[in-house]
């Protein structure tokens, strides 16, 4: 039976790791982080993601899956080694690829048989055959490789079902050899008559960079399509649910709200961007939509300003500071730059989330007050601001969410909630495109 190694216990790396152990694969997970390893063998995952930590305690049990700070031990063991390291943006929107190249060259140096190194971490085209290439001049006379790439496509709040059920899995190499093996590994899939597509290096990259940036033009959209209904007088929920009838647009990512955020979709259209403009072919329409996701950050905060004229000493409860429900990860969150611009313009916030309240603290300090529910968050407010879609959020008590303010507004930029029944019970409801 093959043993597998992942290196990175991130989001991307954790996942992995316990999917393929539920596949009933040996995986040994490693990562440079000591303190996440630590936590990970006391069964306790580092973020917040649906069903992950109880997938990771069967496995666990099972004894087929491990965790190490000794990335040594973890390369040596295996047969197939994952690699899923971070690849962060740089302030100009290229690609940090240190921390690959590092893990790279850790594998090399333990090498001493025959392997196939997967890439899953996203990276530009022409990473995965440098990473070939390094690998052949490290381990010349020393042993064979084999190297693939495989993008992962989950969803944040939805990770293990996309492990265990995806769209697609996409395979990129240059011989045969790492497509039987990773089939091998995959059967499970294969049996459940997943479509597999195997390419190059270079289109599998292209695939992942080319799906999250179409996803974010879809956001950025319906978002846009929202800022003028306010001019036009226009639902734009019924215009979202009209035109995503049309099978050659369909319903997905058609939700409005202030704008997309998370670890995949600004960062990867910011390194799409960069990648093609420095090599004289920008993408116009890639450009566009970082820049109206950024419109729609500012358009929220104006609709908060318009109302009251001046944010200064305005005290606002903000529900939600993660990037969307389901997950804990404020990465690149909308939140942010609409939370930054309230600060400034003198309004005083008292924030609240299910999940990244701690996260929240770690970036704002004394800046904000932190509540412990929703109800202690609008409790004296002069009005709430609903920014992520929480399921909680939509449940709301209205009528102890009314007696908590001291002025009855929502600012609904998820449109979770009706106007009719909101201005019924005495709100001021704006929300944007409704």
């Amino acid at each position: 039976m093959d043993k597998v190694a992942v290196l990175g216990a991130g989001y991307v790396g954790l996942t992995t790791a316990v999917g393929l152990s539920a596949f009933g694969w040996p995986v040994v997970c490693t990562d440079v982080d000591k303190e996440k390893i630590e936590s990970l063998n006391k069964g306790q995952v580092p973020f917040f993601e649906p069903g992950l930590e109880e997938w990771m305690a069967q496995s666990m049990q099972k004894g087929l899956l491990t965790f190490t700070p000794d990335a040594s031990i973890a390369i040596r063991s295996a047969d197939v080694i994952f690699v899923a390291v971070g690849t962060p943006s740089l302030p100009d929107g290229s690609v940090e690829l240190s921390d690959l190249f590092a893990a790279v060259s850790t594998i090399s140096e333990h090498m001493t048989e025959d392997k196939l190194i997967v890439i899953k971490s996203t990276v530009p085209p022409g990473t995965t055959q440098r990473v070939k290439e390094f690998l052949g001049e490290r381990l010349a006379g020393i042993c064979s490789f084999e190297v693939a790439t495989n993008p992962e496509f989950l969803r944040e709040g939805s990770a293990i079902a996309d492990f265990m059920k995806p769209d697609r899995v996409v395979i990129g190499t240059d011989r045969s050899v790492p497509i039987e093996r990773l089939q091998r590994i995959y059967q499970p899939l294969i049996e459940r008559e997943v479509p597999f597509i195997y390419t190059n290096f270079q289109t599998a990259e292209m695939i992942k960079y080319s799906a999250n940036s179409f996803l974010a033009m879809k956001v950025a959209f319906i978002n846009e399509i929202s800022r003028v209904c306010d001019l036009a007088g226009a639902d734009v929920l019924t215009i979202a649910r009209a035109i995503g009838q049309d099978p050659r647009i369909g319903p997905a990512y058609l939700q409005p709200g202030p704008g997309y955020g998370g670890s995949c979709l600004p960062k990867d259209t910011a390194a799409f961007a960069h990648f093609f403009r420095e090599r004289g072919m920008p993408l116009p329409i890639i450009e566009a939509v970082m820049e109206s996701n950024h419109m729609q950050h500012r358009y929220a905060v104006q609709k908060i300003s318009d109302y009251y004229n001046t944010l200064d000493g305005i005290k606002l409860g903000v529900l939600g500071t993660a990037f969307k429900g389901g997950t804990s990860d404020m990465r690149q969150s909308p939140a942010i730059p609409i939370i930054n611009q309230l600060l400034q313009l003198g309004a005083e916030l008292t924030l609240y989330d299910p999940q990244a309240l701690d996260e929240a603290r770690q970036l704002w300090g004394d800046a904000c007050l932190y509540a412990e529910d929703e109800y202690e968050a609008a409790a004296g407010q002069d009005g709430i601001v609903i920014v992520t879609d929480w399921p909680s959020f939509r449940q709301l008590d209205l009528d102890r969410v009314a007696q908590a303010l001291s002025r009855k507004v929502m600012f609904d930029f998820r449109s979770l909630y009706q106007r009719a029944k909101l201005e019924q019970m005495g709100f001021d409801y704006i929300a944007i495109g409704r």
